[in-house]
């Protein structure tokens, strides 16, 4: 026990330095000579329930999506992006023994496919974005963007699952159990910053969220702006009792699949065949008739908080916010072309 605890702090103090290592290494692009720990905060406090902001189906998805929407040097982040989802994943898993080599190897591999064949396509994607914010776009363009970004995300988490299979066949039962109370420490962070006090502080939580993401993309506002902004906010369902409902059902589901896949040791095709229902179920849960009316009227209603966000910009604001995706898509392209 003292020897793993010693391992641990090691390792934590390995990620310390690590992380401030990297800071340095990018040269003099866009904000890398912060302290590169401070840009991985970022990305954490990127994290939120709204589904037009966050698109976390399946283990390997979160961070690579915060990585991609949620920093503004996104070739400096992708390019080491591989080492820290393996860091997220640790965290809740605490790899043991060989799985470090294998994991590490499976998130380069997932991570070079990736390069070579979807970064074009979110560079054209944005391209896309840039022409609805040059014109007027309506509400069913943002639908229909939701709907794209959603159909890229299942195909990541889809292509990822043959690396889920043999993490999900390794893991021993403290690996599960170090998941399950990861799981309910976020849940608790989340209770703390969404689920409790006053209506008016969970409004001013989910809204100061989403600001963060408004102001990468269009820079500062102005108060009148952002009251603008928050009166379209708060006009918003506050159902984040649900959003917790739903967070916990996922991990009952993940970590029921992962104690039976411990217990019964299936092979790798029939684990394969449980983890891709798994996903596919979480990709329609919007779909389930226990949850559709109220995914629908939050998707309604953000995307017109968004809608709301665009209108009111200025136009050096839309310069703004088209510099910062023609950067993306620069960079998209720089990336694709890097691609072993």
């Amino acid at each position: 026990m003292l020897q793993q605890r010693l391992s641990r702090q090691r390792m934590q103090h390995f990620r310390q330095r690590g992380l401030h290592a990297l800071s340095h290494a990018g040269g003099k692009d866009d904000n890398v000579h912060k302290p590169y720990s401070r840009r991985v905060n970022k990305m954490k406090k990127f994290s939120t329930h709204d589904p037009l902001f966050q698109r976390t189906r399946g283990l390997f998805l979160v961070v690579l999506l915060a990585l991609l929407t949620a920093c503004s040097t996104i070739r400096f982040s992708y390019n080491h992006g591989d080492t820290l989802l393996y860091w997220w994943l640790d965290a809740y898993v605490d790899f043991e023994g060989d799985q470090s080599d294998w994991v590490k190897r499976d998130i380069s591999e997932l991570f070079q496919w990736h390069r070579k064949t979807q970064l074009h396509d979110y560079a054209a994607l944005l391209g896309t974005f840039q022409r609805q914010l040059a014109g007027n776009p309506t509400q069913q363009d943002l639908l229909n963007d939701y709907r794209d970004i959603r159909s890229r995300t299942e195909t990541l988490a889809m292509k990822a699952v043959p690396d889920m299979v043999d993490l999900a066949r390794s893991l021993t039962p403290d690996q599960i159990e170090q998941m399950e109370k990861r799981f309910n420490k976020k849940n608790d962070e989340y209770r703390r910053k969404f689920v409790s006090g006053s209506v008016e502080k969970r409004n001013e939580a989910r809204f100061d969220k989403s600001m963060e993401q408004f102001k990468l993309w269009f820079g500062g506002f102005s108060n009148e702006q952002e009251k603008a902004l928050r009166r379209a906010s708060d006009a918003r369902p506050l159902d984040n009792n649900i959003w917790l409902e739903e967070r916990i059902y996922r991990q009952r589901k993940i970590l029921a699949l992962a104690r039976k896949i411990q217990a019964e040791k299936p092979s790798k095709e029939q684990t394969n065949t449980m983890i891709t229902a798994l996903i596919r179920e979480f990709f329609t849960r919007m779909d389930a008739p226990e949850r559709k009316g109220f995914y629908d009227s939050y998707i309604n209603a953000t995307s017109n908080y968004i809608l709301t966000a665009i209108r009111i910009a200025t136009p050096a604001q839309k310069a703004h916010a088209q510099k910062r995706m023609q950067g993306w898509i620069d960079d998209f392209n720089a990336l694709a072309k890097e691609a072993k």
